[in-house]
């Protein structure tokens, strides 16, 4: 029989969160999804074709980035949030031995789980349900209700914030622990259509998984001038600044995102305006 000595981090944290969890099971049709900027780089090489060398999804205490804070060091946030829920589980492990984070699509969105992170995602397969964990709300906030595959209780939550909370934040943290391997533990990296006939489709086609396509991110910067209180005015202006024929889409962001001559904490409020506003098909 094995003892907490001689299981794995990821043993310990599932059987940690498995003890403070609690509702019936989730429904078996239900997936896991880590959204992501497709365009974005990685140490300098367009992220896909990162991600297609190595044929692994990994964390951002390995990548060092990612798109939100970023805190994936010892002592950083991450890493304090990681030893609470966990149970300190991973606070000796090595960096790639720790969760990558994604959401539970509840709410079956054709842009996946989580948009805030960005236009694209890989939809994982049913069976890496089973060594997910899940809180809600988001991690940072030091969260009191956690959830996995056998106790579900989470999404009755989300579902009772519908109207108080702003449609980018109501998700369901996951993390899945164990690898993520490309061409086995993903059913489909699903793409915004501005990347149809781009380096990104290229780089998808290499990657061991299905492509597919949601309806699309776009909008008018006047239709984003009706919001200027959402994210703020300043990047209202710097959309507008942005904007190709005064019109936004991820490809557009991400141009921007990489062309280094605007701080990229602001063009990611702008990405804001477009994931909240801009969804063809959510």
């Amino acid at each position: 029989m094995s003892t907490d000595a001689t299981r794995t981090p990821q043993e310990r944290a599932l059987r940690h969160v498995a003890s403070v969890a609690s509702g019936p099971p989730v429904d078996p049709s239900l997936r896991v999804t880590l959204n992501f900027h497709p365009d974005r780089l990685l140490h300098g090489k367009p992220i896909l074709d990162a991600l297609a060398d190595d044929g692994v999804y990994r964390s951002q205490f390995v990548t060092g980035t990612g798109n939100g804070g970023l805190t994936a060091h010892p002592g950083g946030d991450r890493w304090r949030w990681e030893s609470r829920i966990f149970d300190g589980s991973y606070d000796g492990a090595p960096a790639q031995e720790r969760p990558v984070y994604g959401a539970l699509n509840f709410r079956r969105k054709a842009v996946g789980g989580a948009p805030r992170f960005g236009s694209a995602h890989f939809r994982l397969t049913a069976r890496t349900v089973a060594r997910t964990t899940f809180c809600y709300p988001d991690s940072f906030l030091e969260p009191s209700d956690f959830g996995v595959a056998d106790r579900m209780g989470l999404i009755d939550l989300a579902l009772a914030d519908t109207d108080s909370q702003d449609d980018l934040d109501n998700y369901i943290e996951a993390q899945v622990h164990g690898p993520v391997r490309l061409n086995c533990h993903v059913e489909a990296v699903v793409l915004d259509p501005c990347y149809r006939d781009s380096p990104v489709e290229a780089a998808a086609l290499r990657l061991g998984c299905p492509v597919e396509w949601h309806g699309g991110f776009r909008i008018a910067v006047e239709e984003l001038r009706r919001y200027p209180d959402y994210r703020g005015q300043e990047y209202v202006d710097l959309a507008a600044w942005i904007a190709v024929g005064g019109t936004l889409d991820p490809r557009i962001i991400g141009d921007a995102a990489r062309g280094g001559r605007r701080d990229p904490q602001s063009v990611k409020k702008v990405w804001h305006y477009l994931a909240r506003f801009g969804a063809r098909c959510a």
